[in-house]
């Protein structure tokens, strides 16, 4: 099946581990790619110490601007992804609607793995924005609304809440 996480609300990335970790309790070998972040968060210390849960980033440290660096990464993220994915069970690709959203990954180049593992894997697909073609091709989606949200009061992210 293939599932897409997307919309302003939070959570979406927390929902995709809470699937792979089911997932890994289940048996199933799970890799999780993480586009546009560098592996620092806390989800990933975690995750560290489950066998059968891998992650690998593929990001720099901040957010926007995006620039060529995020493109040399995010190349090196799918072509990760083509090496890996053969080994997997479930495979996330969190914040890939980003980096498809900025261009930083073109749709081309996402399709293809969707067609060929999307009826024999669970890809689990995280981040706002996510394309048209994307939510078509989509066995599940759902939009995570943000209806209110501290952030709008000034407070700050905070370590093991938002990363």
């Amino acid at each position: 099946m293939i599932f897409v996480l997307t919309g302003k609300g939070k959570g979406k990335t927390t929902s995709a581990v809470g699937m792979g970790i089911r997932a890994a309790g289940s048996g199933k070998a799970v890799l999780m790619i993480q586009f546009l972040k560098d592996g620092t968060s806390s989800e990933n210390k975690i995750i560290a110490k489950i066998k059968n849960f891998k992650t690998k980033a593929f990001g720099r440290k901040g957010f926007a601007p995006y620039g060529e660096k995020d493109w040399v990464l995010a190349k090196k993220g799918l072509d990760f992804l083509r090496k890996e994915i053969g080994g997997f069970q479930m495979v996330i690709l969190d914040e890939i609607n980003v980096a498809l959203d900025k261009k930083i990954v073109k749709i081309s180049e996402i399709m293809p793995v969707l067609e060929k593992y999307g009826k024999n894997k669970d890809l689990i697909l995280t981040g706002r924005n996510a394309p048209a073609a994307i939510l078509k091709k989509a066995d599940l989606v759902t939009e995570l609304k943000e209806v209110k949200h501290y952030f709008k009061k000034g407070i700050k992210a905070r370590k093991g809440i938002e990363y």
